[in-house]
């Protein structure tokens, strides 16, 4: 079998091009196959949040992975922007979510305390409102607002520019991406796999597929499954306004060119469509913790689809049957950029997903055969 690549990735997006970034990095030559112009990739729907607080309350490896990736995005984001000489809109000041209610509040704290047991390193804490209005003084909140809970290791990134970021980073470092080159079946070989794609058939000794929502049809039909579910997330950005919000929050943030994004609904649909009901409930939402917003022009509704794992972390695997066929998908892409390209992407090159990331093998769903 002739070899066009050491590794070629499905997936075009956040987490694939971070991937390809990682393999890259490593010296190894790259093929990314990218899907299709008006494909529902996550950087177009994405919060853009990098975010710890709440992250992985009953599942410590995701939180802690989290945590790891948060705190490697300044240098990670440092080394990839002066590679290409591009600027990513990113900061990290940490980040809120506002309770609206003393049920809220405590719900939330239930959370943090939980977190707290399984992780030691945890700066989530809790804010009452008092100490919310010192934190926030051009902020005139809503009369229901209680507090919220605040993470010093959050911050937020525009993921359009990140994902431009990482494509650029794969190129300059030898790989090459294959736009509107949608897979569409991987064939095992004597020395690799052939990918047949819309643009060309390509062969690697190495797959990864990460292809957001469409990985099982390329990983099932090898026995390689893939266990995942949709979630419809619908968002609303405002006009740009005076700078108010100085740290991202959950469903409410102020972006770098001024604009306030609201989000998220979680939804369980399979269409691509928008609705007045699910814009109201998150205006109404956003108008209750500031009320000032209501005075802001909405200019844009949209929604995506997260890529849901059944129990919500990441799933990182290899093929039993076909060594070298591997799967990455996760709902927390931009987060988790940062580990894909220094942590994830090399344990799949040296064979150490196993012993380095086992807790988020897709054996964790065969119950049976891990008993």
């Amino acid at each position: 079998m002739k070899v066009d690549a050491d590794v070629i990735v499905i997936g075009g997006a956040v987490v694939g091009t971070a991937l390809a970034y990682g393999f890259a990095k490593k010296g190894q030559s790259v093929i990314v196959l990218d899907g299709e112009d008006q494909d529902m990739r996550a950087a177009r729907a994405n919060f853009g949040l990098v975010w710890v607080q709440g992250k992985g309350p009953n599942a410590p490896a995701y939180h802690q992975l989290s945590r790891y990736s948060a705190d490697l995005w300044p240098d990670f984001l440092r080394e990839l922007t002066e590679m290409i000489g591009m600027q990513v809109d990113y900061s990290r000041p940490g980040g809120m979510n506002y309770c609206l209610s003393d049920a809220e509040y405590e719900a939330r704290m239930a959370v943090i305390r939980r977190t707290h047991n399984h992780v030691p390193q945890n700066d989530t804490r809790m804010v009452d409102r008092r100490e919310l209005e010192r934190m926030m003084p051009a902020v005139t909140f809503g009369p229901e607002v209680v507090g919220a809970s605040y993470c010093e290791a959050d911050g937020h990134v525009n993921p359009l520019q990140l994902l431009a970021a990482l494509q650029r980073g794969t190129i300059a470092l030898g790989g090459k991406i294959i736009f509107r080159s949608s897979a569409e079946s991987i064939r095992p070989g004597t020395s690799g796999f052939a990918v047949k794609a819309a643009l060309g058939t390509y062969t690697a000794p190495r797959v990864v597929v990460a292809a957001g929502l469409a990985t099982p049809s390329l990983t099932e039909p090898l026995g390689f499954k893939i266990p995942l579910r949709s979630e419809r997330g619908q968002l609303l950005v405002t006009e740009r306004l005076q700078p108010l919000l100085p740290f991202p929050g959950s469903g409410l943030r102020q972006t770098a060119d001024s604009t306030i994004m609201i989000g998220a609904t979680k939804e369980n649909a399979t269409d691509r469509g928008v609705s007045v009901d699910s814009a109201t409930k998150l205006a109404l939402r956003a108008t209750r913790i500031i009320p000032a917003l209501a005075a802001a022009r909405l200019v844009r509704q949209w929604s995506g689809f997260r890529v849901m794992p059944p129990d919500g972390s990441p799933i990182y695997a290899e093929s039993a049957d076909y060594p070298g066929l591997f799967a990455a998908t996760c709902h927390s892409g931009v987060t988790l950029a940062a580990a894909h390209a220094a942590v994830v992407a090399p344990a799949m090159l040296d064979g150490r997903l196993s012993t380095d990331l086992p807790a988020f093998s897709n054996g964790r769903f065969n119950v049976q055969k891990s008993a």
